[in-house]
């Protein structure tokens, strides 16, 4: 069981609460340094600091070109899933496959199974779009700037999600799961977090709240891959596919990503019924695809079970009983 395997005789209650903060610090705001120190360094260089009172966050993006603003802003999670591995490594005696997996390696067939019906999938959405409507888009191809964005965003990008994934469907899921002793909390909890970790994304502004039904669905997409497959391969192939083909493919002046991308949608944006098209029609096929490939079984118990954690004690003493 995948939420059990964190239960190694290293599971005292504070590590996991204090560990979920030390880790979110680490990517959110340590791994927001060199991006802080940078736009100090410029503007000391062009006004010597006269202009860093009227600083707000639209300015601070918009300070460097696209692709170096992008690369700092993915580099805090090169340091954050570097956090994230110390703290699980020295602190829970966790290896990476038992941090993220019920199987005894983690499993990169499933992941790259789901990173490619994703990115098809997201590939076929923007052509389809872009020949349905075509006036809403423009061409944005630059060879040197994609050249540099797609090298940034084929090793960043994956960090990124894959920090997410580590920090929701791993840490937090396998840490709630054992304090609370069965699935039903940490598949709640983690999914509507994750959701509102967005609340602040541009797309919420332009959009409005309604769109929080989106993420939050989308953390539970993420969260039933978790539990009914024992790991979380499937969630990190899915997330990955999902935000690199949107770095790579489509920006737009509203979202979260900012890129050179080949396409820029000037469309302006409405939640409608198509907003969640995701989620009733998209999400659910996936679900049905991964289950049938993977044959699950037990979606009560999977998603809402019991979990018999092991007693601290005993799961230590019987680690250390000579073997006869």
């Amino acid at each position: 069981m995948f939420i059990l395997k964190g239960a190694n005789g290293f599971h005292d209650g504070w590590k996991w609460i204090i560990g979920a903060i030390v880790i979110f610090i680490g990517c959110q705001l340590v791994g927001a340094m060199p991006f802080l120190i940078a736009i100090i360094f410029e503007l000391i260089s062009n006004d010597g600091l006269q202009s860093m009172s009227s600083l707000d966050e639209s300015s601070m993006m918009n300070i460097f070109s696209k692709n170096i603003t992008f690369f700092l802003l993915m580099f805090s999670f090169v340091i954050g899933t570097i956090t994230w591995w110390l703290w699980i490594k020295y602190i829970h005696k966790l290896s990476w496959a038992a941090a993220t997996t019920s199987r005894d390696k983690f499993d990169w067939s499933r992941a790259f199974f789901a990173f490619g019906i994703v990115g098809a999938v997201s590939v076929a959405t923007t052509v389809l779009g872009y020949y349905a409507d075509p006036e809403v888009y423009i061409w944005n191809f630059d060879l040197t700037n994609f050249v540099i964005l797609f090298v940034i965003a084929i090793i960043l990008v994956p960090i990124q999600t894959t920090w997410e994934e580590l920090f929701f469907r791993s840490y937090a899921m396998q840490g709630l799961g054992i304090l609370t002793g069965n699935r039903a909390v940490p598949f709640i909890i983690t999914s509507v977090v994750f959701g509102m970790m967005h609340v602040f994304n541009p797309e919420i502004a332009r959009m409005g709240y309604i769109v929080m039904i989106w993420y939050i669905g989308t953390g539970f997409l993420l969260g039933t891959f978790t539990l009914m497959d024992e790991g979380t391969e499937l969630a990190i192939g899915f997330h990955a596919a999902n935000n690199l083909f949107i770095a790579l493919l489509v920006t737009a002046d509203w979202t979260a990503f900012q890129t050179d991308s080949l396409l820029i949608d000037t469309s302006d944006p409405a939640a409608t019924w198509m907003t969640f098209i995701p989620m009733f029609i998209y999400y659910p096929a996936l679900i049905l695809i991964f289950a049938k490939k993977y044959k699950w079984k037990n979606w009560d118990e999977r998603l809402f079970g019991k979990i018999d954690v092991p007693a601290l004690k005993d799961s230590y003493d019987s680690r250390n009983t000579p073997s006869i």
